[in-house]
């Protein structure tokens, strides 16, 4: 690690410095044709500074001893020009430290003759087995973060964070004449090198998907209401993480939500354990892993709920601070100029005992949901998350495809309605969080049976 602490010229109760760099890769191609070729390359550093109860920060697309210094001292001057909103009590900080350097050192990356030549033959592939689909689309996205942390309380640490991902769209016309359009996304750590993605790999999972979007051209609208459900792992993990996962963000506590007054109460079935893993699970490293946050902190894994109750929540410095609890390494920053927030890494339910197939066939009338594209909730655990695909359950089968519909309700009253978990588990890292800034996060789960609120037509 070549980036050390330099102090600033005043003494302050605590400051951390983060040279950033940030590397991304987009390739799109539509139908044949390459919509987009994107390289972006930033550089930056950071300077944030505690001083007597305020934070003050700085930052620079620069990079030296000199900018570091320099960023030291504008983000003490930061800090102290807030004193004009009153004197507040210092900051009770703990002083946990990190020393260690982590990157991921996979396959040698695709070169971009490679990647085009990997888009196009997806495309004539695509086209030549799967007759009726009216447009195909095809995206490769990587990014790569190299983060070297040092602070005044001795953490000096590297935290390395790469993923790709390749995205698949086929479009049809359903029977109305109206398109139809399903996606797959193929995610992991490191570059596309490191992904499965040769026709061979990637041939039943293309079949798979054509079959759905078959289906989907002939879908009826689904029962409104509350219905019985399987969700898949897509629908779990969103769950875990939009609906649950931020409530327990210990900031967002303290902005009042409910979760603050819920701890050590029941707020799932005894079948739900969730957990914000850091970067190990069951002896493997996670999709996103990190060893120390962005304030120099060890990450720990925090579980969140454990059979059924709210046990902890996810902490940066200052929120262990006001809540006399253990540092968890959650404080994270996207960019070069992005402060620390907390944030999560690798949120998931972990798995159960139950079969898929024995979920479904004790339903007498419900719904399996699979894919969903968006979502969104709040700190109430109200949610609200589309479906793009899914399937009746009648008499404990499979049925006909439904059309797009949205699942809603309070996480809370869903997740304490759960009677079944599976025992398998999938992960996946294609998306971005967002909260005042996108996160690489990582969510994982089983399946989960319960009774949520369907769309109706």
């Amino acid at each position: 690690m070549s980036f050390s602490y330099l102090a600033p010229s005043a003494t302050v109760d605590y400051n951390e410095q983060r040279h950033h760099e940030l590397r991304k890769t987009i390739m799109s191609m539509v139908d044949g044709n390459l919509v987009k070729n994107q390289t972006e390359h930033k550089v930056g550093t950071s300077s944030r500074v505690a001083q007597q109860g305020y934070w003050g920060f700085a930052s620079s697309t620069m990079a030296g001893k000199d900018i570091a210094t320099a960023l030291s001292n504008k983000a003490f001057a930061n800090a102290q020009a807030m004193s004009v909103f009153g004197e507040k009590s210092n900051l009770l900080l703990p002083t946990s430290t990190y020393q260690g350097e982590h990157s991921y050192r996979g396959k040698t990356p695709l070169s971009q003759q490679e990647c085009m030549g990997w888009l196009n033959n997806m495309h004539q592939f695509c086209k030549n087995k799967y007759p009726k689909l009216v447009s195909s689309s095809f995206i490769l996205s990587a990014e790569h973060h190299s983060k070297y942390l040092s602070n005044s309380y001795g953490s000096q640490a590297l935290n390395s964070i790469q993923r790709a991902m390749a995205y698949v769209f086929f479009t049809a016309e359903d029977k109305d004449g109206q398109p139809v359009e399903l996606m797959e996304a193929i995610s992991g750590k490191g570059s596309h090198a490191d992904l499965n993605l040769s026709l061979t790999d990637l041939e039943p999972v293309l079949d798979q998907l054509y079959q759905h979007l078959m289906a989907k051209t002939e879908a009826v609208p689904a029962r409104g209401g509350k219905q019985t459900v399987v969700m898949a792992s897509d629908l779990t993990g969103i769950l875990a993480h939009e609906a649950m996962g931020h409530p327990c963000e210990a900031d967002l506590v303290l902005g009042g939500a409910v979760t603050g007054d819920l701890q050590n109460q029941r707020v799932a079935s005894d079948l739900i354990t969730m957990v914000d893993i850091a970067n190990t699970y069951e002896g493997r490293e996670t999709l996103v892993p990190v060893y120390a946050d962005d304030e120099g902190v060890p990450a720990e894994d925090v579980v969140l709920i454990e059979n059924g109750v709210l046990k902890n929540f996810m902490h940066s410095r200052e929120t262990a601070g006001k809540f006399d609890a253990r540092t968890t390494g959650n404080a994270r920053a996207y960019g070069t100029n992005d402060e620390p927030l907390i944030r999560m890494r690798n949120t998931a339910i972990l798995p159960g005992t139950d079969s898929v197939e024995q979920m479904i066939s004790e339903i007498d009338d419900g719904y399996l949901l699979i894919k969903t594209g968006n979502g969104q909730a709040d700190t109430t655990t109200e949610f609200m998350f589309g479906i793009n695909l899914g399937y009746e359950i009648k008499n404990g089968k499979l049925g006909r495809a439904i059309k797009d519909t949205t699942l809603s309700g309070s996480a809370i009253d869903v997740l304490k309605s759960v009677d079944a978990v599976s025992s398998d588990m999938k992960w996946e890292c294609s998306g971005y969080c967002g909260k005042k800034q996108p996160m690489v996060v990582s969510t994982g789960g089983p399946s989960l049976r319960a009774v949520a609120h369907l769309g109706g037509e």
